[in-house]
């Protein structure tokens, strides 16, 4: 009632003095309870545009998703600057990590490796803000992707049991991927021992993973994406019948198109071959697999895997050139 007569005397005085200071505070109450809703109006939004990128490529040139990514993300950036709530603030900051994160995984995809990095602290300061430990575990498995791919693997098994002591020993897509993650570092380290015993680790978390952690997502571990990085990590290793059959899995579970997927796995399969002595054969494998990527996937990833395929041949290798030639580097 107090407010209420300061209003009314107010209007009749002309709105001044505490009449004037009472009606302000008003309206200013009134665009903070609006300005709340709206945030959780774009809360629900963000979170659904995140999920929405979070299905990969499907076909689309990774340029054209990071761009998309990135203005959405600059669109969505404002609301980070404005007063939230606790548990508002807690949900944009996971949504941040995850966009984040995306950016960087398409970074990584296309060998932009500083900016990777970069991005994937991002992805993990916001996950730490927002108290979620797996997607923290999750940023930092993703993020030893990058020097692991990149000819750094002591520092990506470094990044890898980091992911691994924070996401813990329960079952979850986080833990399982630090583990495939450090199976492959390992095993392109020299260190076998650790590498058999990683890989051990992630096949037995593997049968144990809730339905939810198995989406076929950037953020899940489905038995598909399992089974590629059981590829590598076979391969790398030198046991090519385990390898063959992770990568006849891999392929029976991609979902078309995955450009990307088939082709790495065509890699690993051709550096099977040449580890069994059938360089000829490595040679048409992998010079096919690669020539008949799109312009926008033969750089990046794609491209030195097939490099280090080649680099590894004896040079006396017959048809290596026509590698080369795909590859459009000097014999």
């Amino acid at each position: 009632m107090k407010r209420r007569d300061i209003l009314r005397g107010a209007l009749a005085a002309g709105l001044a003095g505490p009449g004037l200071a009472a009606l302000t505070t008003t309206r200013h109450d009134i665009d903070a309870a609006l300005a709340a809703d709206h945030a959780v109006a774009d809360l629900g939004y963000w979170q659904s545009t995140a999920e929405r990128y979070s299905y990969g490529y499907h076909g689309q040139a990774p340029a054209d998703v990071l761009s998309d990514l990135v203005e959405d993300f600059t669109a969505m950036k404002p609301l980070l600057r404005q007063p939230q709530t606790v548990k508002n603030r807690t949900h944009l900051c996971h949504v941040a990590g995850q966009m984040a994160g995306m950016i960087a995984i398409v970074l990584h995809d296309v060998g932009q490796h500083r900016e990777a990095h970069g991005w994937f602290h991002t992805a993990g300061r916001a996950a730490e803000e927002s108290g979620d430990r797996l997607l923290h575990a999750w940023a930092l498995a993703r993020e030893a992707m990058v020097p692991l791919n990149y000819g750094a693997p002591a520092a990506a098994a470094k990044l890898a049991e980091q992911a691994r002591h924070l996401a813990g020993p329960a079952p979850s897509a986080a833990a399982a991927l630090a583990a495939a993650v450090a199976s492959r570092a390992y095993a392109i380290g020299g260190h076998a021992d650790q590498a058999l015993k990683a890989v051990a680790d992630v096949e037995t978390m593997n049968e144990h993973l809730a339905p939810a952690a198995t989406a076929d997502t950037w953020f899940g571990y489905p038995e598909q994406k399992h089974h590629v990085h059981m590829s590598q990590a076979l391969t790398l290793l030198g046991q090519t019948q385990r390898a063959y059959a992770a990568q006849d899995q891999a392929l029976r579970l991609s979902r078309s198109p995955s450009l990307m997927t088939r082709a790495l796995i065509a890699i690993d399969t051709a550096t099977c071959r040449a580890h069994n002595g059938e360089r000829e054969e490595a040679v048409r494998i992998a010079a096919q697999a690669y020539a008949e990527l799109p312009v926008a996937y033969q750089s990046g990833l794609t491209r030195t895997r097939a490099l280090a395929l080649y680099h590894g041949l004896p040079r006396g290798t017959r048809d290596r050139d026509h590698l080369a030639d795909a590859l459009a580097v000097s014999v």
